[in-house]
């Protein structure tokens, strides 16, 4: 499939060569996939000191023949003393690790999707902005599907780069969410056509200031050329050529559509599809096909189902999830922080194995309607843990105490019979109260 991927691996450059990975997420995970592929070593190094080593297993069923090896707990100058390569994560501040890496040339130090990004051939759409990431990402992957282009939806959200660059076909186009985290340590990353969508307070608890994360947004565009595209809103303008942030044509978008889509209300939405009709076009998407598309655009129903965004915290359904491997798979879908909901009836299950799992991924558990009984002992040692009658309050629990960037996620692991009719019923609920949550939080709301 990848002309790059088998250049580089006929020619050896990686082979015996010692990798270093931080991060034991889906994308440090993916990165250690890829490698073992090129005939590195890889050394998979994480902060967690309780990290299991059957990690590896998820990328090796033999990881000491292949090369690979796991160290957890602080990280010491030793680990990267003879790395080739560094290869962080998403969500890992290249800043922190500046003591143990004081040694290591800059140039060797890069993001999963910076060093993934050296191996295509096909036309990247990339996306990134404070809120609307990954329903704006989802929506683009629709419309170019229904317009008959192959296409590969992934980054931030779902698959990583470094498993698409795995997979045995190649895509049309690929459509990458992608944050500032992963911005803030690319240096060739050109993408054909780049997007901020939107851009407010956020993450400051990682970046220094809002300087920072507004120049980790922008070098999304810095090494665009005049044959690549550049989208960004209208009331980010005069701010953005007055940087001269790029040498991409650029086209500024605002809620100027009339496309309609009643799966995406809102006026946030409207400037998101405007976005997103802008990212389609210089692939050859016409506007009837492009109306069509987002007519039909809706996101599966209650099976990890963006429902909503508030405040840039993200609510999402999965109340399908009724056993605890469904809860596992969820939550691994998230780069971003989780609070998870969890109750109903329960089916049976050891609710410790979820723990490796959850675990410097969730933030907190928010329990509601039966069985508490069954997950606040396994839980309660381990996170932030709160019970509350009905999902509404749990729901409303949670939300009061999230940050923007984080994702409220409903996955109860259960039976919904406690409560409600069936999952559908629960999930709908769920829709309810963040709609409700938005409501109340918009500014004409307030008094």
């Amino acid at each position: 499939m990848n002309r790059k991927r088998d250049l580089l691996k006929s020619l050896k450059i990686f082979e015996n060569r010692q990798v270093v990975v931080v991060g034991a997420g889906v994308s440090g995970l993916a990165a250690c996939r890829f490698l073992l592929t090129l005939g590195a070593r890889v050394r998979l190094v994480d902060a967690k000191a309780d990290l299991s080593q059957d990690v590896l297993l998820k990328v090796s069923d033999n990881p000491a023949a292949a090369g690979l090896t796991l160290e957890s707990g602080p990280h010491t100058p030793a680990q990267f003393a003879d790395a080739h390569l560094v290869v962080l994560s998403p969500g890992v501040p290249v800043k922190k690790l500046a003591g143990v890496l004081a040694d290591v040339a800059p140039w060797r130090v890069v993001a999963e999707m910076e060093f993934a990004s050296w191996f295509l051939d096909e036309p990247v759409i990339a996306i990134t902005g404070t809120n609307g990431k990954t329903t704006t990402t989802t929506l683009v992957g629709h419309i170019l599907r229904h317009a008959g282009l192959t296409t590969f939806v992934g980054g931030n959200i779902g698959t990583p780069l470094c498993d698409y660059l795995m997979q045995d076909e190649a895509a049309d186009v690929l459509v990458i969410e992608i944050s500032s985290f992963q911005l803030q340590n690319c240096r060739t990353f050109a993408p054909r056509v780049a997007a901020l969508l939107n851009f407010s307070a956020n993450h400051l608890d990682y970046h220094l200031d809002m300087e920072e994360y507004l120049a980790a947004k922008l070098n999304l565009f810095a090494r665009q050329d005049h044959g690549c595209a550049a989208i960004a809103p209208e009331a980010m303008r005069a701010e953005l050529e007055a940087r001269g942030f790029t040498k991409a044509r650029r086209d500024y978008f605002q809620a100027d559509t009339d496309f309609d889509c009643p799966g995406l209300p809102g006026a946030h939405n409207r400037e998101n599809i405007a976005a997103a009709w802008r990212m389609v076009r210089p692939f050859g998407v016409t506007e009837a096909q492009a109306r069509a598309a987002i007519a039909a655009f809706k996101a599966l129903p209650h099976r990890i189902e963006p429902v909503g965004e508030v405040g840039g915290v993200l609510f999402v359904n999965d109340s399908k999830a009724t056993t605890l491997d469904s809860v596992a798979a969820a939550v691994k879908s998230f780069e971003r922080p989780v609070r998870l909901l969890m109750g109903g009836v329960f089916k049976g299950g050891v609710v410790e194995d979820l723990l490796p799992v959850l675990k410097g991924r969730v933030v907190s558990v928010g329990l509601f309607g039966a069985s508490r009984e069954v997950f606040e002992p396994a839980l309660s040692p381990h996170f932030r843990v709160a019970w509350d009658q009905t999902l509404e309050a749990a729901v409303r629990r949670q939300f009061g105490q999230a940050k923007a960037g984080e994702v409220i996620l409903l996955s109860p692991a259960t039976a919904s019979f406690d409560a409600y009719s069936g999952y559908t019923e629960r999930g709908r609920d769920f829709a309810r109260v963040a709609a409700a949550l938005a409501a109340e939080t918009a500014p004409e709301a307030r008094p």
